[in-house]
């Protein structure tokens, strides 16, 4: 009884002390309380009703119907077309798009880092511009670019160079489609992690780039290795998670340029459309909400990668 006792003691006390800090520090949850409440109606929200919908067979018409794990095992017995084409189309596209993105985001930013002051801004402006205008400039330019009559301007182009005899349709064709679609991705993927890059570079003490030259560091490349990303893992961190889920969900490229979801042979069928395919087209939403589901745990998995490599470690 005295045990009980002593162990419910401390508990308690924990319980007033964080009690009385919360008083304490009222103003600052009274500022963060819109914040709060935002991300709960929209964030945690979604989140719980649709882990809840995946165990649900749902066609947003009739009410849902508990079916256990059948969503989870269709999905993994059933689903000829994630085995087969999403989920290897959607590795290829992630590894491909995910660490060149981020390599490039990374070079850009240090080569503008290291431009004249005047210039810095045009850059950026320049190669964040695509990021925020993506899905226009994919009517726009790149339908235009890869269209498949002799008006496209890649079909012009090697009409006239004599390197084809007759257009190609480019977006159509199951082996262009996807490589098209990292072109795309790639080209469109400056956008917050590049600028949260950039902004860690400037913000490194340049008394740390003096104290390097004093200690032999003279060329910009130890200086980036020794100095600069030592500096800077907190946005490096960032940017690798955002390159994580604009990889992970950027299946929509593929259904804009093509036309078409299911896109042409399953070609370019990343997850993303394939959750939109089942959800918008054939009203399976139970089954779209485990898709999702297993997304965002993949997603989630991959982000304690980064926070594992990138992350701050004890001491630092």
């Amino acid at each position: 009884m005295n045990v009980q006792k002593t162990q419910r003691l401390p508990q308690k006390g924990r319980i007033n002390d964080t009690l009385r800090q919360m008083k304490e520090s009222w103003i600052a949850y009274v500022l963060i309380a819109p914040f709060m409440i935002c991300f709960c109606i929209f964030i945690v929200g979604p989140v719980l009703s649709a882990t809840v919908l995946s165990f649900t067979s749902y066609d947003s018409i009739r009410p849902p119907v508990f079916t256990g794990l059948n969503n989870f095992i269709k999905m993994f017995t059933k689903d000829v077309v994630l085995m087969k084409y999403v989920i290897p189309n959607t590795l290829l596209f992630a590894v491909v798009v995910g660490p060149i993105g981020y390599a490039l985001q990374f070079g850009l930013a240090w080569m503008i880092n290291k431009a004249p002051k005047k210039m810095k801004k045009p850059y950026i402006m320049a190669i964040y511009a695509p990021s925020i205008a993506g899905g226009v400039l994919i009517s726009v330019v790149w339908q235009v670019f890869f269209s498949s009559d002799r008006l496209g301007y890649l079909n012009d182009i090697l009409l006239n160079l004599g390197v084809l005899n007759t257009p190609v349709a480019w977006t159509q064709d199951k082996n262009w489609l996807l490589p098209i679609m990292m072109l795309v991705t790639l080209w469109s993927s400056m956008g917050v992690g590049f600028l949260s890059l950039f902004a860690g570079m400037q913000n490194v003490d340049e008394q740390l780039y003096e104290a390097g030259k004093i200690d032999g560091i003279q060329s910009p490349l130890l200086e980036l290795f020794y100095i600069t990303i030592p500096s800077m893992k907190p946005q490096m961190l960032f940017s690798a998670v955002m390159a994580i889920v604009n990889a992970l969900k950027s299946g929509s490229i593929g259904v804009q340029l093509s036309g078409q979801n299911p896109t042409p042979n399953y070609a370019g069928q990343l997850i993303q459309s394939h959750i939109e395919d089942y959800g918008f087209a054939r009203f399976e939403l139970g089954y779209a909400t485990a898709l999702s589901f297993m997304l965002l745990l993949v997603t989630y998995i991959l982000s304690r990668v980064c926070f594992r490599f990138l992350g701050a470690k004890e001491g630092e």
